[in-house]
């Protein structure tokens, strides 16, 4: 079975597969419009707010990805203490290859910002529930979300950079 070591999230480390948010520390706005993307004209704005259970520590075996191919999907931590983000490229016939997926660790003050068409793990979120405001755009049918059965995968700790 195929590992994934846990990476800190970093804007340059994840730019490959979307945006990170960082919630201001200041007053006033920071605005993050360039990371929606909507594919669809049809498409209409959606706003959730979901509440997460704690995952036990990793490692995470994770045996299904999602992708929203029309939309970018936005996950903002209204109270979260660090989240998982897992995250694969397509295959050439447009499955995910977890050979080269990617896992990182948020903390409570990073969202993200899913691309279009971008394979990831469900939220898992560590030590208390968590709490998100997502964003993304549907039509209430297909291609909305896609979810598929992978081959198993681990999560693990990276111990040199950091502990769950």
């Amino acid at each position: 079975m195929h590992n994934v070591k846990v990476e800190p999230l970093t804007v340059e480390a994840f730019e490959p597969y979307g945006d990170v948010l960082t919630l201001p520390t200041s007053a006033g706005r920071t605005y993050y419009n360039d990371a929606l993307e909507n594919l669809r004209k049809e498409a209409n704005p959606s706003l959730s707010l979901s509440l997460r259970e704690p995952s036990p520590a990793l490692p995470l075996q994770a045996t299904m990805l999602e992708r929203h191919e029309y939309s970018s999907q936005t996950f903002i931590p209204i109270e979260a203490e660090q989240y998982l983000v897992v995250v694969a490229p397509h295959l050439p016939d447009g499955g995910p290859d977890v050979m080269q997926a990617r896992a990182f660790l948020a903390k409570g003050d990073q969202g993200v910002t899913y691309r279009a068409n971008t394979w990831h793990h469900g939220m898992t979120v560590f030590g208390r529930p968590a709490c998100f405001a997502v964003f993304m755009w549907a039509t209430g049918g297909e291609g909305d979300e896609d979810f598929v059965e992978v081959e198993p995968f681990n999560v693990l700790p990276n111990q040199e950079r950091f502990t769950l």
